[in-house]
């Protein structure tokens, strides 16, 4: 005679299996959410770490950016320049070729000189109104330090000038500022901006 209390057939037996069966599917669905969890913190980890990563890198670029400022002295004959963040180790002013008009490279302090633009630009503007106005593009290159990182950047620029009538002496050039018009200077750039505002 059989035992029906061990029958694997058996109500009992049929009933543990399904409870055996659901309490997996509890434990798999558990460990399934848990490893979700975790791998949803590891990507916010990663996306704050790579969020705190693109903000420092801007901040450094933007610390190590040259923005040159421009202060019009002595009744406009010259223009110094500066940058409040860094300090200018050197600096080279290239003019348009056909200007006439040479290299400064300025020794002691950062400055546009206006005294060796001034005959070639009012010899351009000859002939016609004593008071013109207009635009000098040139490529600035100043090497400057960031922190204890030396840097070089070319930047193409406008000279604003304004030439003005006098009594006995004919006329006059004045400096009147300096505009940013390309971070990344080129002598192409130059040269086509050169065709666009020469006199």
């Amino acid at each position: 005679m059989s035992d029906k209390a061990g029958d694997a057939s058996s109500p009992g037996a049929r009933s543990r299996r399904r409870l055996l069966t659901l309490a997996e599917f509890v434990a798999v669905a558990g460990l399934m959410v848990a490893a979700l969890t975790l791998y949803l913190n590891w990507s916010q980890r990663r996306s704050d770490a790579a969020d705190k990563a693109a903000t420092a890198s801007a901040q450094r670029h933007e610390r190590g950016r040259l923005d040159l400022l421009a202060d019009v002295e002595q009744g406009g004959r010259r223009i110094a320049l500066r940058d409040p963040r860094h300090d200018l180790s050197d600096l080279t002013i290239e003019f348009p070729k056909g200007s006439g008009i040479e290299r400064q490279t300025p020794l002691s302090a950062p400055a546009i000189e206006a005294a060796p633009i001034a005959a070639p630009l009012l010899a351009l503007t000859d002939g016609g109104s004593d008071e013109r106005e207009g635009r000098l593009p040139v490529l600035i290159t100043a090497r400057y330090w960031d922190g204890d990182t030396a840097r070089t950047a070319t930047g193409l620029y406008d000279i604003i000038w304004r030439t003005e009538g006098r009594l006995l002496r004919g006329r006059t050039l004045r400096l009147e500022g300096l505009r940013l018009r390309d971070r990344v200077g080129t002598p192409a750039k130059l040269a086509a901006a050169w065709s666009s505002a020469r006199p």
